[in-house]
Formats: C-alpha cells, structure tokens, sequence
C-alpha cells in the first residue's frame, strides 16, 4: 500500500469512528503534512483519494470538510430501500438493533417511529432542572450514607402518597428507590430466581425483560397474550402445572408493545393463580402514569395479600427520563431488594431524588400528566388512521389504552427486519417484532412510536413507510 493510501485510510477510519464529524473542517494540506511527518504531495494525494470516496470535499478558499453521510443508496444512485436490503442476517441481535436504531436518530434525525423512548419536549425538565441546580448550589458536598438504599425520604413520601391518593395502600417502608424502572426489575428478578430458573413472561413482551432474564443466566418461557385481555392465565396455569416456573414478569397496563389495559378481573385471576403455587410475579407498571381514561388503572399490588408482587415503575416515561428515577414495592422480597441494590450499585444519586420530590410537593404534576394523555391519546388515534390510510390490505393494528407505542401487523409475507433495513435507508426508523420474542414469532410486526408530533415529515414518512411494505409484499408474491 502506498503511502498516501495508508494516510487516506487512517482519516477515513477516524470520521467512520466520529473523531471527525460531518461539516467538520480537518487540518488544512500543510498542517496534514506536518501532523503526519509526510510531503504535502502526499497529503494532497491522500484527500483526493478521500474525496472520490465521498468521505472529504473541498470548498473554494476555506479548505477541505468531512462530507455529509450519503443515505444508503444514495453514493450508487440507488432508490434504496427494498431491492438493496434483501440480505439480512438471519439471526438478530436485539441489543445492536436498539442501539443502532437510536444511533440513527441522534445521529441523523432519522424519523423516531422505532424510538423506545417518549418525547421529551413535552415534558418539565427546565423545571426540574431548576429544582437540581437550586439543591446543587445549597448542599455544596453529599454524605454518601445520605444516598444508601432505601433512598430519599421525601420522594418515597411523595411516591407512596400517589399510590394512595389513587386507591393503591402502600407502606413507605416498603419501596426502594433505583437507578430507572430497568434496575427495579434485575433487582426483584435477581431476588426471586437464580441462573437456570425459567420464568414465565408475555409474548410479545417487552425486549428489556427478555435481556434481564437472559443476562442473569435464566430461561424464558414465553405465554400467549392477547391484545385486549393481556396474558393468557389458562396457558399459564397449563404451563406451571408441567413444570417449575420461578416468577412470571407482566406489564399488566399499556404493555409495551400492545398498549391493552388488563380488566381488574383478570388481574385478580392472575394473582390468585400465582399465589395458589406461591411464585412471585415482577409486575413492570412504567407506563402507569399514560392512561386515556379518566381513572388511573389498578396494578396488581391491588390484589397482593401474600407479598408475591414485587411492583416496578419510574418517573422515565411521564416526567424526567434524563434523571433516572425509578422503585420497586417488592413486598416479602423487600430486604432482599435492598440488599441487592446495595451490592449493586451502592446508591441512588441524591440530586435527582430531591429535585423530583421537590417536584412532587411544589409543582402541578397532574396538570402536566393532563396535558400528556390528552396529547398521546390524540396522536394514537390519528397514527392508528393513518397506517389504516397508507399501508397495504392485510395491515391490521392495535388499540392502545394508554402509554406511547403501536403495534402493527403487517401481511403475512412481509418481513420486518427487510422493512427496517429498507426504512433506516430511507431516515426512518421502526421496532421491528424479532425484539418482542426469542422465537422469531413475530417476523410479520412492527412497533411504532407517536409520542413524536405530527408534522407534514412525519406523516410523509408515515406514507413512505406504508409503500415499502407495500413493496415487500408484492416482491414476496412473485418469489
């Protein structure tokens, strides 16, 4: 390799790793020259190069740019989309998949219909914000034992007082504070099963449950679950009575992705079945906060008289998602959730606990939620009649009773990760169904996001989205 090949290579490796950025300026002809201890003659052979590549370009009298990233497809004068995303491995790492998905958006305004997370912007973080810096600048230092497990009074004061103002007793002594809802459930999962236990859980179920349990060592088992009912309890009841079933993991409101609220009686069924055998069951309850009706839901820790629902929520999908406010109500399992957080992370920072209780006590929390729902509940509609408008016969959805997402099935014969593929080429994203299950029995899903406003760029991206499945499917009629 020449020497100013080796050069072109080491820059184009430094903008594909985002030392360098799009629209960046790099060091001008002569400052390459001395940085790499070669002749400019070299260097300008070196950005040539990079320039037929699509990595560099010049612009008259200001020198030379890391060029913006051309869409796939684009460099080759493709459409992109379908014909260019048929080679998808068959296996899928949903890890990756999540991170690339959100990579995408940050990186290049990708549309966020894949995006687990909600909108923030609507959302007080200013606010809190306030409340943060106003606690920072008045305790110059913390006391780290201030900080260890349970947590700050004040918050699991303002907590609890939720729960009951909204029909749920709870003892203050019996939550523990945590670093977001996802530490709550490797918590209670780590205090009730140990590595090679199989725990029961929805299908489809929310992917962070599945990578809980599968980085912990355990085994799911996945139970039917209808749109509307939630978990089926009769295959469930099936499913213990053939074998050893350590927990069960629901989200029994606004399940993500199929958004059903679970009727009381059926939660009821649920946790007398569970009690009979006296498995414990970790109850994801985050979207609680979300509902489109007039009343908040009841949880399953409304019919817990044993302890066997280890209940938890956080603060990240309905008010501050950047301060990571999650708990758990474990019921029996409290010491040992403490302990386990202790050992885990130590502690929860004070900060963010304090601004949220201040929060809590001095700010207009249920206005805010008000004015959520009410937004929410409007852009599911509007998304639910759009897809109905846009995308092909045989596209069937959901119909959310709270939170933020949208489950969406399509013809039988399109594939889900081609339509990511051929989607992301096209600066959108979506949640394909191979996140929602470890048996790939979701091929034919997607899940979508309305969190997002509705703009003239969404809608066309709705749109754009309806005619590549579209496209999918008549490819796969002719194959």
């Amino acid at each position: 390799m020449k020497l100013y090949e080796q050069l072109a290579d080491e820059i184009e490796a430094a903008v594909r790793r985002g030392v360098f950025t799009a629209g960046e300026r790099i060091a001008s002809v002569r400052q390459a020259s001395q940085q790499h201890g070669v002749s400019i003659k070299t260097v300008l052979h070196a950005y040539a190069l990079l320039e037929s590549r699509g990595i560099l370009e010049t612009r008259p009298q200001s020198g030379y740019f890391v060029r913006a990233k051309p869409r796939s497809g684009e460099a080759r004068g493709e459409r992109g989309g379908v014909a260019g995303a048929m080679a998808v491995a068959s296996e899928v790492d949903v890890s990756r998949l999540v991170l690339s998905t959100l990579r995408s958006i940050r990186a290049h305004g990708a549309v966020p219909f894949g995006s687990p997370y909600p909108d923030t912007e609507p959302f007080p973080w200013r606010r809190i914000n306030q409340y943060a810096n106003a606690i920072a600048r008045r305790h110059a230092s913390w006391n780290l034992i201030d900080d260890l497990p349970p947590g700050n009074p004040e918050l699991i004061r303002q907590i609890a007082r939720r729960y009951a103002e909204n029909g749920v007793p709870v003892d203050p002594g019996e939550i523990v504070i945590t670093v977001g809802a996802t530490e709550a459930i490797n918590l209670s999962l780590q205090a009730v099963a140990k590595p090679g236990d199989t725990v029961a859980v929805e299908s489809p179920t929310f992917y962070a449950m599945l990578h809980a349990i599968e980085r912990l060592g355990m085994r799911a088992i996945e139970v039917p679950t209808h749109p509307a009912d939630g978990i089926d309890i009769d295959a469930l009841a099936q499913i213990i009575g053939e074998g050893k079933i350590a927990a069960c993991m629901v989200m029994p409101n606004f399940q993500n992705p199929l958004g059903f609220q679970m009727p009381d009686e059926r939660k009821r069924r649920l946790v007398d079945l569970l009690s009979m055998h006296d498995i414990p069951v970790i109850e994801n309850d985050v979207y609680h906060e979300l509902h489109f009706g007039d009343a908040r839901p009841s949880t399953l820790k409304n019919f817990d008289t044993k302890g066997l629902v280890l209940h938890c929520a956080s603060f990240s999908k309905s008010l501050t998602a950047s301060y990571r406010i999650g708990w758990a109500m474990p019921g029996r399992y409290r010491a040992q959730v403490e302990k386990l957080k202790f050992l885990n992370t130590l502690t929860t920072p004070s900060v963010p606990q304090v601004a949220v209780a201040d929060y809590l006590r001095q700010d207009g929390y249920d206005r805010h939620l008000r004015r959520v729902r009410k937004l929410y509940k409007q852009q599911s509609r509007i998304m639910m009649a759009m897809v109905e408008r846009f995308f092909p016969a045989g596209t069937r959805t959901s119909a959310p009773q709270g939170g933020y997402v949208l489950w969406v099935e399509l013809p039988e014969r399109v594939d889900s990760m081609l339509l990511y593929r051929a989607a992301l080429a096209e600066g959108i994203t979506v949640g394909p169904g191979y996140m929602f299950s470890t048996r790939n029995a979701f091929s034919h899903f997607i899940r979508l996001n309305y969190s997002y406003p509705w703009t003239p760029q969404s809608e066309a991206a709705l749109q754009r989205l309806g005619q590549l499945v579209g496209e999918l499917d008549a490819r796969a009629r002719e194959t």
